[in-house]
């Protein structure tokens, strides 16, 4: 069939329309890693410790998901959430969370061999977290040993949190990829509202700790039940 130059330049706008995924950044809490109960028992410990009501751990699927200074304010009384009690009560968290991060933690069902065949689909993988940057890359080190991850990023100071995009952008100047080329992966409304601020493709798993509703509201169209689902989407 001959092709003609109007026929050319149709066909090459349709691929640029779904151009190949290169980049696939995850979230970590909830989407990489079950960490809930880990995160439960030492926001717990530092709520009992300074006298207050602790709480079970399904309510910390809600509370988590906006950085750790947001944890634990959501974890206080309402009229405690003042600066200086987050501060003395996250510090107390974040000494026994340091030390007791893996002791729950695991990788979700099939996460693993989707890393693997990311890598071996020589696709970029890398994780934008609202978790401290530390525990960020010390759970990837544990977890993934083996996986390349090309960038990992946790919160960092004086750097925005998720939503803002500012953590996906500069995933993409580290890595050289497009907007177009890259696919985010994630759990929660943050996550969702994240990639469009980022202007990238999202994906929605539906094993982490939010509900299929709270990711549809934002604005969430495409959903992985499994792991494997994930694949669909490149």
């Amino acid at each position: 069939m001959k092709l003609y130059n109007a026929d050319i330049i149709h066909f090459s706008l349709c691929l640029n329309k779904n151009p190949m995924t290169k980049l696939v950044i995850f979230d970590l809490d909830g989407t990489l890693l079950d960490t809930i109960d880990d995160l439960a028992h030492s926001a717990n410990y530092a709520l009992e410790l300074h006298h207050y009501p602790t709480h079970p751990v399904e309510a910390y699927r809600f509370f988590v998901g906006n950085g750790m200074n947001k944890l634990i304010e959501r974890a206080l009384p309402e009229t405690d959430r003042l600066p200086e009690t987050i501060q003395q009560v996250k510090s107390d968290f974040m000494k026994y969370y340091t030390a007791h991060s893996t002791e729950f933690t695991h990788p979700y069902p099939g996460i693993t061999e989707l890393l693997e065949q990311l890598a071996q689909r020589g696709i970029s993988i890398a994780v934008a977290s609202n978790k401290v940057h530390p525990a960020t890359e010390q759970l990837i080190k544990r977890f993934f040993p083996h996986i390349k991850f090309d960038v990992v990023l946790g919160q960092r100071e004086d750097f925005p949190t998720k939503p803002d995009p500012a953590i996906v952008d500069e995933i993409l100047t580290r890595t050289g990829i497009t907007r177009e080329e890259t696919l985010y992966v994630g759990d929660s409304g943050v996550d969702m509202t994240t990639a469009q601020n980022a202007e990238v493709k999202a994906v929605a798993v539906l094993w982490g700790f939010r509900p299929k509703a709270e990711l549809e509201a934002k604005g969430a169209t495409r959903f992985a039940e499994t792991a494997e689902e994930v694949m669909r989407f490149l």
